[in-house]
């Protein structure tokens, strides 16, 4: 008895170990929304639109937190449910991916991540999730949903695909 005792105190603490004690139950990660031309652009009509439409998708998912980097485009793809959800958006440095990892990880409950084509499936990879990418340029309206310990992503479409 004693022995079954040690084995699974030692698989509970390397349980532990590969998973922080708070982190996020699941990680929605997405590429901003449809985006206006120009340096730093706006979302489009169209990416307002199916920025609103992340309400009804995601609003009823636990989400605690919305990470989003400094671009007008992905800041404004996370607003609107932000504002439904009585949220701030975080801003993250791409360029970091450690620390933006470090912040979910200590979220309790879910988490909700706008990036850009070329950030997404490496961020979908960083928290356990498979090879998503890449992201064409005209991908827009995928959400990736990754649960710690699965490397299965299953995909929510914001949008119906053109």
């Amino acid at each position: 008895m004693r022995r079954l005792f040690l084995i699974l105190a030692v698989a509970s603490a390397a349980f532990a170990w590969q998973q922080p004690a708070n982190a996020a139950d699941k990680i929605y990660v997405m590429r901003h929304l449809q985006k206006a031309d120009g340096n730093d652009p706006s979302l489009s009509a169209e990416g307002a639109a199916n920025a609103q439409r992340l309400v009804t998708t995601l609003g009823n998912r636990k989400i605690k937190a919305i990470f989003a980097t400094p671009t007008k485009r992905a800041v404004e793809t996370g607003e609107p449910l932000a504002k439904a959800l009585e949220l701030d958006v975080t801003s993250y440095d791409p360029k970091d991916p450690a620390a933006l990892k470090k912040a979910v990880d200590a979220i309790k409950g879910a988490a909700l991540i706008v990036g850009h084509s070329n950030t997404v499936p490496d961020i979908v990879t960083q928290f356990g999730g498979e090879q998503v990418g890449p992201l064409a340029d005209t991908d827009y309206g995928t959400v990736f949903v990754v649960t710690p310990g699965k490397t299965k992503v299953e995909r929510i479409e914001i949008a119906p695909k053109r």
